[in-house]
Protein backbone atom coordinates (compact mmCIF):
# COMPACT_ATOMS: atom_id res chain seq x y z
CA UNK A 1 0.00 0.00 0.00
CA UNK A 2 1.45 3.39 -1.20
CA UNK A 3 0.14 5.29 2.26
CA UNK A 4 1.68 2.42 4.32
CA UNK A 5 -1.04 1.23 6.15
CA UNK A 6 -1.76 -2.32 6.95
CA UNK A 7 -4.81 -3.48 4.88
CA UNK A 8 -5.75 -6.02 7.41
CA UNK A 9 -6.06 -3.64 9.92
CA UNK A 10 -9.32 -1.02 10.42
CA UNK A 11 -8.82 2.10 9.49
CA UNK A 12 -10.55 3.70 13.04
CA UNK A 13 -10.34 7.58 12.33
CA UNK A 14 -13.28 9.88 11.94
CA UNK A 15 -14.17 11.05 8.48
CA UNK A 16 -14.89 15.05 8.97
CA UNK A 17 -18.61 14.76 8.04
CA UNK A 18 -19.62 17.49 5.38
CA UNK A 19 -22.00 20.18 6.57
CA UNK A 20 -20.87 19.81 9.97
CA UNK A 21 -19.69 22.22 12.81
CA UNK A 22 -16.51 20.86 14.52
CA UNK A 23 -15.64 22.53 17.78
CA UNK A 24 -13.30 21.20 20.44
CA UNK A 25 -14.72 21.73 24.05
CA UNK A 26 -11.91 21.11 26.77
CA UNK A 27 -13.33 20.13 30.31
CA UNK A 28 -13.56 16.88 29.75
CA UNK A 29 -13.50 13.86 32.90
CA UNK A 30 -10.16 12.95 32.00
CA UNK A 31 -8.70 15.48 30.55
CA UNK A 32 -9.63 15.13 27.01
CA UNK A 33 -11.52 17.61 24.39
CA UNK A 34 -14.87 17.03 23.74
CA UNK A 35 -15.61 17.45 19.90
CA UNK A 36 -19.19 18.89 19.38
CA UNK A 37 -20.58 18.10 16.04
CA UNK A 38 -23.34 20.03 14.74
CA UNK A 39 -25.61 19.45 11.24
CA UNK A 40 -26.38 22.38 9.28
CA UNK A 41 -28.87 22.84 6.57
CA UNK A 42 -27.24 22.80 2.98
CA UNK A 43 -27.00 25.52 0.52
CA UNK A 44 -30.58 26.61 -0.51
CA UNK A 45 -30.59 27.88 -4.34
CA UNK A 46 -31.99 30.53 -5.05
CA UNK A 47 -34.87 30.78 -7.62
CA UNK A 48 -36.57 33.66 -9.70
CA UNK A 49 -40.25 34.01 -8.36
CA UNK A 50 -39.05 34.45 -4.83
CA UNK A 51 -39.03 38.19 -4.97
CA UNK A 52 -43.08 37.77 -6.01
CA UNK A 53 -43.62 36.50 -3.06
CA UNK A 54 -41.63 39.29 -1.07
CA UNK A 55 -44.10 41.37 -3.50
CA UNK A 56 -47.55 39.77 -2.28
CA UNK A 57 -46.39 39.89 1.07
CA UNK A 58 -46.11 43.20 0.93
CA UNK A 59 -48.73 43.78 -0.88
CA UNK A 60 -51.30 42.22 1.69
CA UNK A 61 -49.83 44.08 4.79
CA UNK A 62 -50.12 47.23 2.75
CA UNK A 63 -54.38 46.17 3.00
CA UNK A 64 -54.69 45.50 6.68
CA UNK A 65 -56.89 46.77 8.60
CA UNK A 66 -54.46 48.66 11.27
CA UNK A 67 -53.16 50.46 7.65
CA UNK A 68 -57.00 51.12 6.67
CA UNK A 69 -57.33 52.56 9.89
CA UNK A 70 -54.17 54.90 9.78
CA UNK A 71 -55.27 55.68 5.75
CA UNK A 72 -58.57 57.30 6.71
CA UNK A 73 -56.81 59.16 9.57
CA UNK A 74 -54.53 60.95 7.43
CA UNK A 75 -56.96 61.26 4.34
CA UNK A 76 -60.18 62.16 5.75
CA UNK A 77 -59.04 63.85 9.27
CA UNK A 78 -55.29 64.75 8.90
CA UNK A 79 -54.42 68.26 6.99
CA UNK A 80 -50.86 67.58 6.63
CA UNK A 81 -51.48 64.31 4.27
CA UNK A 82 -50.42 65.59 1.40
CA UNK A 83 -46.68 65.93 3.08
CA UNK A 84 -47.18 62.59 4.10
CA UNK A 85 -47.27 61.27 0.48
CA UNK A 86 -50.62 60.94 -0.02
CA UNK A 87 -51.53 63.89 -2.40
CA UNK A 88 -52.35 61.07 -4.79
CA UNK A 89 -54.82 59.24 -2.71
CA UNK A 90 -56.44 63.37 -1.68
CA UNK A 91 -56.86 64.06 -5.53
CA UNK A 92 -58.44 60.40 -6.25
CA UNK A 93 -60.39 61.15 -3.20
CA UNK A 94 -61.69 64.41 -4.80
CA UNK A 95 -61.77 62.58 -8.39
CA UNK A 96 -64.45 59.87 -6.92
CA UNK A 97 -66.26 62.35 -4.65
CA UNK A 98 -68.10 63.60 -7.36
CA UNK A 99 -68.25 60.30 -9.05
CA UNK A 100 -69.75 58.54 -6.30
CA UNK A 101 -72.64 60.69 -5.21
CA UNK A 102 -75.60 59.04 -3.57
CA UNK A 103 -79.26 59.89 -4.23
CA UNK A 104 -80.19 60.40 -0.09
CA UNK A 105 -79.98 63.28 2.28
CA UNK A 106 -77.98 63.39 5.31
CA UNK A 107 -75.17 60.64 4.48
CA UNK A 108 -72.00 62.60 3.50
CA UNK A 109 -70.42 60.94 6.76
CA UNK A 110 -70.97 57.88 5.01
CA UNK A 111 -70.33 58.65 1.56
CA UNK A 112 -66.71 60.18 2.48
CA UNK A 113 -66.48 56.82 4.21
CA UNK A 114 -66.61 54.86 1.12
CA UNK A 115 -65.05 56.90 -1.72
CA UNK A 116 -61.80 57.06 1.08
CA UNK A 117 -62.15 53.07 1.48
CA UNK A 118 -61.96 52.75 -2.72
CA UNK A 119 -58.84 55.47 -2.57
CA UNK A 120 -57.49 53.29 -0.11
CA UNK A 121 -57.61 49.65 -2.41
CA UNK A 122 -56.73 51.60 -5.19
CA UNK A 123 -53.59 52.63 -4.02
CA UNK A 124 -52.48 49.78 -2.22
CA UNK A 125 -54.25 47.33 -4.45
CA UNK A 126 -50.75 45.86 -5.95
CA UNK A 127 -47.27 46.35 -6.43
CA UNK A 128 -45.44 47.97 -9.49
CA UNK A 129 -44.43 45.84 -12.51
CA UNK A 130 -44.71 48.69 -14.84
CA UNK A 131 -41.10 50.54 -15.26
CA UNK A 132 -42.78 53.56 -17.31
CA UNK A 133 -41.60 56.19 -14.93
CA UNK A 134 -44.41 58.48 -15.63
CA UNK A 135 -47.50 55.98 -15.51
CA UNK A 136 -50.79 57.12 -15.35
CA UNK A 137 -51.96 55.20 -12.67
CA UNK A 138 -49.30 53.02 -10.43
CA UNK A 139 -49.07 51.26 -7.35
CA UNK A 140 -47.61 51.37 -4.61
CA UNK A 141 -43.74 50.15 -5.26
CA UNK A 142 -41.87 48.13 -3.15
CA UNK A 143 -40.64 50.31 0.49
CA UNK A 144 -38.67 47.66 2.42
CA UNK A 145 -37.31 48.69 5.99
CA UNK A 146 -34.60 47.12 7.47
CA UNK A 147 -36.76 45.17 9.79
CA UNK A 148 -38.34 43.64 6.52
CA UNK A 149 -35.48 42.89 4.95
CA UNK A 150 -34.00 41.29 7.64
CA UNK A 151 -37.28 39.00 7.43
CA UNK A 152 -37.11 38.64 3.73
CA UNK A 153 -33.21 36.94 4.42
CA UNK A 154 -34.58 35.02 6.97
CA UNK A 155 -37.31 33.83 4.49
CA UNK A 156 -35.05 33.23 1.42
CA UNK A 157 -32.10 31.49 3.48
CA UNK A 158 -29.30 33.93 2.66
CA UNK A 159 -27.98 37.06 3.09
CA UNK A 160 -29.11 39.85 1.01
CA UNK A 161 -30.15 43.47 0.93
CA UNK A 162 -33.02 45.76 -0.11
CA UNK A 163 -31.13 46.44 -3.61
CA UNK A 164 -30.93 42.96 -3.97
CA UNK A 165 -34.65 42.31 -3.50
CA UNK A 166 -35.41 45.52 -5.83
CA UNK A 167 -33.14 44.15 -8.90
CA UNK A 168 -34.64 40.80 -8.30
CA UNK A 169 -37.75 42.03 -8.67
CA UNK A 170 -37.15 44.15 -11.49
CA UNK A 171 -35.57 41.27 -13.33
CA UNK A 172 -38.47 38.93 -12.56
CA UNK A 173 -40.76 41.31 -14.70
CA UNK A 174 -41.23 39.96 -18.51
CA UNK A 175 -42.10 42.34 -21.30
CA UNK A 176 -45.59 42.98 -22.73
CA UNK A 177 -45.67 42.38 -26.92
CA UNK A 178 -46.82 45.43 -28.71
CA UNK A 179 -47.91 43.37 -32.05
CA UNK A 180 -50.03 46.67 -33.26
CA UNK A 181 -48.76 49.58 -31.82
CA UNK A 182 -44.60 48.90 -31.15
CA UNK A 183 -43.20 51.48 -28.36
CA UNK A 184 -41.03 54.33 -29.57
CA UNK A 185 -38.90 54.24 -26.94
CA UNK A 186 -37.61 52.32 -23.84
CA UNK A 187 -39.76 54.18 -21.59
CA UNK A 188 -42.81 53.10 -23.27
CA UNK A 189 -42.32 49.12 -22.99
CA UNK A 190 -44.48 47.57 -20.63
CA UNK A 191 -43.92 44.59 -18.04
CA UNK A 192 -45.87 42.07 -16.37
CA UNK A 193 -45.28 39.10 -14.16
CA UNK A 194 -44.60 35.81 -16.03
CA UNK A 195 -47.73 34.20 -16.10
CA UNK A 196 -49.35 37.50 -16.92
CA UNK A 197 -47.18 37.03 -19.77
CA UNK A 198 -47.89 33.62 -20.86
CA UNK A 199 -51.40 34.72 -20.84
CA UNK A 200 -50.66 37.96 -22.89
CA UNK A 201 -49.18 35.64 -25.78
CA UNK A 202 -52.52 33.52 -26.00
CA UNK A 203 -54.24 36.93 -26.70
CA UNK A 204 -51.45 37.87 -28.72
CA UNK A 205 -53.94 39.73 -31.62
CA UNK A 206 -55.63 41.95 -29.26
CA UNK A 207 -54.08 44.89 -28.86
CA UNK A 208 -53.72 46.53 -25.28
CA UNK A 209 -55.66 50.03 -24.00
CA UNK A 210 -54.76 52.28 -21.59
CA UNK A 211 -57.85 52.87 -19.42
CA UNK A 212 -57.63 56.86 -19.81
CA UNK A 213 -57.46 58.37 -23.56
CA UNK A 214 -55.55 61.49 -24.19
CA UNK A 215 -58.99 63.23 -23.97
CA UNK A 216 -59.77 62.13 -20.37
CA UNK A 217 -62.44 59.46 -21.19
CA UNK A 218 -62.82 56.26 -20.16
CA UNK A 219 -62.45 53.29 -22.66
CA UNK A 220 -64.01 49.95 -21.00
CA UNK A 221 -66.56 49.75 -23.94
CA UNK A 222 -63.47 49.69 -26.41
CA UNK A 223 -62.06 46.26 -27.47
CA UNK A 224 -58.54 45.21 -26.30
CA UNK A 225 -56.60 44.42 -23.07
CA UNK A 226 -56.83 46.63 -19.92
CA UNK A 227 -53.21 47.26 -19.25
CA UNK A 228 -53.62 47.84 -16.14
CA UNK A 229 -54.52 44.85 -15.61
CA UNK A 230 -50.93 43.46 -16.70
CA UNK A 231 -49.05 45.93 -15.37
CA UNK A 232 -50.87 46.59 -12.01
CA UNK A 233 -52.64 43.52 -11.36
CA UNK A 234 -54.51 43.66 -8.04
CA UNK A 235 -53.62 40.91 -5.23
CA UNK A 236 -57.00 40.23 -3.86
CA UNK A 237 -58.31 36.77 -3.05
CA UNK A 238 -62.09 36.20 -2.38
CA UNK A 239 -61.09 33.74 0.58
CA UNK A 240 -60.56 36.76 2.43
CA UNK A 241 -64.18 37.73 2.48
CA UNK A 242 -65.24 34.04 2.94
CA UNK A 243 -63.70 33.57 6.01
CA UNK A 244 -64.48 37.34 7.58
CA UNK A 245 -68.00 36.48 6.88
CA UNK A 246 -67.78 32.76 8.41
CA UNK A 247 -66.53 34.36 11.57
CA UNK A 248 -69.61 36.84 11.84
CA UNK A 249 -68.35 40.03 10.32
CA UNK A 250 -71.21 40.61 8.07
CA UNK A 251 -73.78 39.37 10.14
CA UNK A 252 -72.58 41.14 13.09
CA UNK A 253 -73.56 44.39 11.73
CA UNK A 254 -76.62 43.49 10.08
CA UNK A 255 -78.31 42.68 13.51
CA UNK A 256 -77.03 46.22 14.85
CA UNK A 257 -78.74 47.82 11.47
CA UNK A 258 -81.90 45.72 12.54
CA UNK A 259 -81.55 47.12 16.12
CA UNK A 260 -81.25 50.49 14.55
CA UNK A 261 -84.18 50.41 12.35
CA UNK A 262 -86.35 48.89 15.45
CA UNK A 263 -86.37 46.10 14.33
CA UNK A 264 -86.67 43.01 16.93
CA UNK A 265 -84.03 40.49 16.83
CA UNK A 266 -85.07 37.06 17.97
CA UNK A 267 -87.08 36.06 21.00
CA UNK A 268 -84.60 37.51 23.80
CA UNK A 269 -84.05 40.53 21.86
CA UNK A 270 -80.33 40.61 22.89
CA UNK A 271 -79.61 44.30 21.45
CA UNK A 272 -83.02 45.76 23.65
CA UNK A 273 -80.80 48.24 25.14
CA UNK A 274 -78.75 49.29 21.98
CA UNK A 275 -79.75 53.09 21.43
CA UNK A 276 -77.29 55.63 20.15
CA UNK A 277 -77.54 59.32 20.55
CA UNK A 278 -78.35 61.26 17.25
CA UNK A 279 -75.16 63.97 18.62
CA UNK A 280 -72.74 61.18 18.09
CA UNK A 281 -71.48 60.25 14.47
CA UNK A 282 -71.91 56.64 14.55
CA UNK A 283 -75.93 57.29 14.43
CA UNK A 284 -75.45 58.65 10.84
CA UNK A 285 -72.61 56.35 9.95
CA UNK A 286 -74.92 53.86 10.44
CA UNK A 287 -77.96 55.56 9.04
CA UNK A 288 -76.33 56.05 5.71
CA UNK A 289 -74.73 52.63 5.76
CA UNK A 290 -78.72 51.87 6.25
CA UNK A 291 -78.98 53.63 2.82
CA UNK A 292 -76.87 52.20 0.95
CA UNK A 293 -77.59 48.90 1.14
CA UNK A 294 -79.55 48.63 -2.43
CA UNK A 295 -75.68 49.33 -3.84
CA UNK A 296 -74.09 46.59 -1.75
CA UNK A 297 -73.73 42.60 -2.88
CA UNK A 298 -75.90 40.23 -1.45
CA UNK A 299 -75.26 37.32 0.18
CA UNK A 300 -76.67 35.46 -2.33
CA UNK A 301 -74.02 36.90 -4.52
CA UNK A 302 -71.25 36.10 -2.69
CA UNK A 303 -71.89 32.96 -1.60
CA UNK A 304 -72.34 31.76 -5.76
CA UNK A 305 -68.70 33.51 -6.11
CA UNK A 306 -67.38 31.34 -3.45
CA UNK A 307 -68.12 28.68 -4.97
CA UNK A 308 -67.25 29.62 -8.52
CA UNK A 309 -63.30 30.55 -7.05
CA UNK A 310 -63.27 27.81 -4.67
CA UNK A 311 -66.20 25.58 -4.09
CA UNK A 312 -66.71 26.39 -0.84
CA UNK A 313 -70.44 26.47 0.48
CA UNK A 314 -72.50 29.05 3.18
CA UNK A 315 -74.95 27.96 5.32
CA UNK A 316 -77.70 30.00 6.84
CA UNK A 317 -81.25 30.98 6.31
CA UNK A 318 -80.05 33.65 4.24
CA UNK A 319 -78.32 31.68 1.95
CA UNK A 320 -80.55 29.38 -0.43
CA UNK A 321 -80.16 26.10 -2.15
CA UNK A 322 -77.25 27.06 -4.80
CA UNK A 323 -78.06 25.94 -8.57
CA UNK A 324 -74.15 26.86 -9.96
CA UNK A 325 -72.94 26.34 -13.56
CA UNK A 326 -69.35 26.37 -12.29
CA UNK A 327 -68.15 25.17 -9.15
CA UNK A 328 -64.53 24.03 -7.99
CA UNK A 329 -65.41 21.27 -7.19
CA UNK A 330 -61.93 19.56 -6.24
CA UNK A 331 -59.81 22.83 -5.23
CA UNK A 332 -60.83 22.01 -1.49
CA UNK A 333 -59.20 18.84 -1.75
CA UNK A 334 -56.25 19.69 -3.70
CA UNK A 335 -55.87 22.78 -1.67
CA UNK A 336 -55.80 20.65 1.45
CA UNK A 337 -53.46 18.30 -0.14
CA UNK A 338 -50.91 20.69 -0.87
CA UNK A 339 -51.31 21.62 3.05
CA UNK A 340 -50.99 18.19 3.98
CA UNK A 341 -48.05 17.89 1.49
CA UNK A 342 -45.74 20.86 3.10
CA UNK A 343 -46.43 19.31 6.50
CA UNK A 344 -44.68 16.44 5.52
CA UNK A 345 -42.10 18.74 3.97
CA UNK A 346 -41.54 20.44 6.65
CA UNK A 347 -40.87 17.36 8.89
CA UNK A 348 -38.43 16.06 6.14
CA UNK A 349 -36.78 19.41 5.95
CA UNK A 350 -35.70 20.04 9.64
CA UNK A 351 -34.32 16.71 9.84
CA UNK A 352 -30.66 17.84 8.56
CA UNK A 353 -29.65 14.41 7.79
CA UNK A 354 -32.49 13.79 4.84
CA UNK A 355 -32.94 16.13 1.67
CA UNK A 356 -36.37 17.07 1.61
CA UNK A 357 -38.12 16.29 -1.15
CA UNK A 358 -39.90 18.86 -3.24
CA UNK A 359 -42.00 17.06 -5.85
CA UNK A 360 -44.75 16.10 -4.57
CA UNK A 361 -45.38 20.01 -3.45
CA UNK A 362 -44.41 20.88 -6.54
CA UNK A 363 -47.01 18.95 -8.47
CA UNK A 364 -49.52 20.01 -5.89
CA UNK A 365 -48.59 23.31 -6.36
CA UNK A 366 -49.79 22.92 -10.08
CA UNK A 367 -53.22 21.13 -9.48
CA UNK A 368 -54.02 24.18 -7.63
CA UNK A 369 -53.08 26.83 -9.66
CA UNK A 370 -55.15 24.99 -12.19
CA UNK A 371 -58.28 24.75 -10.26
CA UNK A 372 -57.54 29.00 -9.49
CA UNK A 373 -56.99 29.80 -13.01
CA UNK A 374 -60.30 27.63 -14.14
CA UNK A 375 -62.56 30.25 -11.77
CA UNK A 376 -60.79 33.64 -12.53
CA UNK A 377 -62.94 34.75 -14.46
CA UNK A 378 -66.47 36.48 -15.07
CA UNK A 379 -67.17 38.70 -11.92
CA UNK A 380 -63.50 38.03 -10.82
CA UNK A 381 -61.87 41.15 -11.53
CA UNK A 382 -64.17 43.13 -9.53
CA UNK A 383 -66.19 40.99 -6.87
CA UNK A 384 -63.70 40.08 -5.24
CA UNK A 385 -62.98 44.41 -4.56
CA UNK A 386 -66.25 45.33 -4.18
CA UNK A 387 -66.13 42.79 -1.20
CA UNK A 388 -63.09 43.86 0.02
CA UNK A 389 -64.46 47.42 0.10
CA UNK A 390 -67.57 46.90 1.65
CA UNK A 391 -66.32 44.66 4.34
CA UNK A 392 -63.25 46.83 5.52
CA UNK A 393 -66.09 49.41 5.97
CA UNK A 394 -67.97 46.88 7.96
CA UNK A 395 -64.52 47.07 10.10
CA UNK A 396 -64.33 50.71 10.47
CA UNK A 397 -67.54 50.91 11.52
CA UNK A 398 -67.69 48.41 14.07
CA UNK A 399 -64.25 49.52 15.50
CA UNK A 400 -65.99 53.14 17.17
CA UNK A 401 -65.71 53.83 20.05
CA UNK A 402 -69.74 54.28 20.94
CA UNK A 403 -70.07 49.97 20.34
CA UNK A 404 -68.27 49.88 23.57
CA UNK A 405 -71.34 51.42 25.41
CA UNK A 406 -73.35 48.84 24.32
CA UNK A 407 -71.74 45.30 23.83
CA UNK A 408 -69.92 43.83 25.95
CA UNK A 409 -66.05 43.56 25.00
CA UNK A 410 -63.64 41.49 26.82
CA UNK A 411 -61.12 44.69 27.58
CA UNK A 412 -58.10 42.57 28.82
CA UNK A 413 -58.42 40.22 25.77
CA UNK A 414 -55.59 41.91 23.12
CA UNK A 415 -56.75 41.50 19.88
CA UNK A 416 -54.86 42.54 17.11
CA UNK A 417 -57.60 44.57 15.51
CA UNK A 418 -59.95 47.08 17.12
CA UNK A 419 -63.40 45.53 15.48
CA UNK A 420 -62.72 42.12 16.68
CA UNK A 421 -63.78 42.01 19.98
CA UNK A 422 -67.14 43.68 18.96
CA UNK A 423 -67.85 40.40 16.84
CA UNK A 424 -66.86 37.77 19.38
CA UNK A 425 -69.29 40.19 21.76
CA UNK A 426 -72.35 39.85 19.46
CA UNK A 427 -71.88 36.26 19.01
CA UNK A 428 -71.86 35.56 22.66
CA UNK A 429 -75.19 37.40 22.87
CA UNK A 430 -76.61 36.16 20.22
CA UNK A 431 -75.98 31.84 20.47
CA UNK A 432 -73.77 32.10 17.44
CA UNK A 433 -70.43 30.09 17.48
CA UNK A 434 -68.21 30.33 20.71
CA UNK A 435 -64.80 30.36 18.68
CA UNK A 436 -63.13 33.45 18.33
CA UNK A 437 -63.49 35.61 15.09
CA UNK A 438 -59.28 35.34 15.47
CA UNK A 439 -58.97 32.14 14.15
CA UNK A 440 -61.10 33.53 10.89
CA UNK A 441 -59.46 36.18 10.29
CA UNK A 442 -55.75 34.66 10.43
CA UNK A 443 -57.72 31.99 8.10
CA UNK A 444 -58.86 34.96 5.77
CA UNK A 445 -55.33 36.66 6.03
CA UNK A 446 -53.36 33.34 5.96
CA UNK A 447 -55.45 32.19 2.87
CA UNK A 448 -55.05 35.05 0.74
CA UNK A 449 -51.34 35.12 0.59
CA UNK A 450 -51.04 31.61 0.41
CA UNK A 451 -53.37 31.36 -2.69
CA UNK A 452 -52.44 34.35 -4.52
CA UNK A 453 -48.57 33.23 -4.33
CA UNK A 454 -50.34 29.88 -6.19
CA UNK A 455 -52.59 32.05 -8.54
CA UNK A 456 -49.99 34.79 -9.69
CA UNK A 457 -47.14 32.19 -9.83
CA UNK A 458 -46.19 30.36 -13.59
CA UNK A 459 -46.35 26.97 -12.22
CA UNK A 460 -47.28 25.30 -15.32
CA UNK A 461 -44.38 26.10 -16.48
CA UNK A 462 -41.86 24.82 -13.84
CA UNK A 463 -39.82 22.01 -13.22
CA UNK A 464 -38.11 22.54 -10.48
CA UNK A 465 -38.38 21.35 -7.30
CA UNK A 466 -36.14 23.77 -5.68
CA UNK A 467 -39.07 26.13 -6.81
CA UNK A 468 -41.53 24.55 -4.96
CA UNK A 469 -39.47 23.80 -1.68
CA UNK A 470 -38.40 27.61 -1.77
CA UNK A 471 -41.69 28.41 -2.04
CA UNK A 472 -43.01 26.50 1.24
CA UNK A 473 -39.82 27.53 3.29
CA UNK A 474 -40.78 31.19 2.26
CA UNK A 475 -44.28 30.68 3.43
CA UNK A 476 -44.00 28.29 6.05
CA UNK A 477 -45.20 30.45 8.88
CA UNK A 478 -48.99 31.08 6.89
CA UNK A 479 -49.38 27.43 5.97
CA UNK A 480 -48.76 26.79 9.45
CA UNK A 481 -50.83 29.63 10.39
CA UNK A 482 -53.53 28.50 8.32
CA UNK A 483 -53.20 24.68 9.38
CA UNK A 484 -53.62 25.47 13.32
CA UNK A 485 -56.42 28.45 12.60
CA UNK A 486 -58.30 25.86 10.78
CA UNK A 487 -57.89 23.31 13.05
CA UNK A 488 -59.63 25.67 15.94
CA UNK A 489 -62.59 26.86 13.49
CA UNK A 490 -63.15 23.44 12.21
CA UNK A 491 -62.01 20.65 14.64
CA UNK A 492 -60.19 18.94 11.92
CA UNK A 493 -55.95 18.80 11.60
CA UNK A 494 -54.91 18.84 7.92
CA UNK A 495 -51.70 17.39 8.50
CA UNK A 496 -53.45 14.52 10.09
CA UNK A 497 -52.90 11.59 7.71
CA UNK A 498 -55.00 8.81 9.27
CA UNK A 499 -57.87 7.81 7.02
CA UNK A 500 -60.52 9.12 9.10
CA UNK A 501 -59.54 12.82 9.39
CA UNK A 502 -57.89 12.26 5.61
CA UNK A 503 -61.43 12.17 4.57
CA UNK A 504 -62.62 14.85 7.22
CA UNK A 505 -60.45 17.44 5.49
CA UNK A 506 -62.07 17.30 2.48
CA UNK A 507 -65.89 18.02 3.78
CA UNK A 508 -67.11 21.58 3.45
CA UNK A 509 -66.02 23.40 6.30
CA UNK A 510 -68.87 25.23 6.41
CA UNK A 511 -70.59 21.74 7.11
CA UNK A 512 -67.73 21.60 9.77
CA UNK A 513 -69.10 24.76 11.70
CA UNK A 514 -72.46 23.96 12.01
CA UNK A 515 -71.91 20.56 13.14
CA UNK A 516 -69.65 22.30 16.23
CA UNK A 517 -72.53 24.64 16.48
CA UNK A 518 -74.75 22.57 16.99
CA UNK A 519 -72.75 20.34 19.79
CA UNK A 520 -72.03 23.72 21.70
CA UNK A 521 -72.43 22.89 25.33
CA UNK A 522 -75.11 25.59 26.58
CA UNK A 523 -75.09 27.48 23.76
CA UNK A 524 -77.99 27.36 22.05
CA UNK A 525 -81.71 27.24 23.18
CA UNK A 526 -84.54 24.54 21.75
CA UNK A 527 -85.58 28.00 20.06
CA UNK A 528 -82.61 28.88 18.80
CA UNK A 529 -81.54 25.07 17.89
CA UNK A 530 -84.87 24.71 15.87
CA UNK A 531 -84.02 28.04 13.92
CA UNK A 532 -80.95 26.45 12.49
CA UNK A 533 -80.59 25.98 8.72
CA UNK A 534 -81.35 21.95 7.61
CA UNK A 535 -78.27 20.45 6.85
CA UNK A 536 -77.46 20.28 3.15
CA UNK A 537 -74.55 17.14 1.96
CA UNK A 538 -71.31 18.97 0.74
CA UNK A 539 -70.76 19.40 -2.30
CA UNK A 540 -66.44 18.86 -2.27
CA UNK A 541 -66.29 15.62 -3.50
CA UNK A 542 -69.44 14.49 -4.12
CA UNK A 543 -68.30 11.79 -5.96
CA UNK A 544 -65.81 9.84 -3.97
CA UNK A 545 -67.42 6.81 -1.58
CA UNK A 546 -65.32 8.43 1.20
CA UNK A 547 -66.98 11.66 1.13
CA UNK A 548 -70.30 9.43 0.70
CA UNK A 549 -69.97 7.64 4.26
CA UNK A 550 -68.56 10.71 6.15
CA UNK A 551 -72.06 12.54 5.27
CA UNK A 552 -73.96 9.05 6.26
CA UNK A 553 -72.00 8.81 9.31
CA UNK A 554 -72.41 12.69 10.40
CA UNK A 555 -76.24 13.02 9.28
Amino acid sequence: MTDGKNPETPDTTLAKPRAADMRAISGGSNGDDITTVRLERGAVPATSDQSLWTAIRYATDQLSYNRYEAFLEIVMCADDGAQRGEARARALKKTLRGARALPFPDIDPYRLLKVATEVFLTVNCGVEVDQTPNASIEKSPLKLTPERVKEEAARYYRTLGKDDIFQAWRDYGRKIGHEHEPPESDDEIDYTIPYLAIIRRKLGDVPLRDRPSDDGEWLELCYGIMKEKLTNPCLLELIWSYWHEEGMLVQTLNALSQRFQNIRGGASNPLGQLEISPLRPLSNLLWGYIQDEQHRLTVRRRAYEYDHHYGLSLYGKAVPELTSADSRSKFLEGFHNLLQLCGVFFKQDDDKTVGADGFPVLNALKDVHLLLSEGQHNQYGDLPWTARIEMLMQEWILARPEFREFLPTRIMVAYPEPWMDRVDAMKKLQGWTDVSVLHFRNLGVFGEQILLSIRFGAWSTVNDRDQAANWARYWRAEIQGYIHAYRAVTGVDITDATDTTARLRYVQPSVHLRNRLAAQPAALSSTQRASLPPARPSALPASTAAQKATREAEW
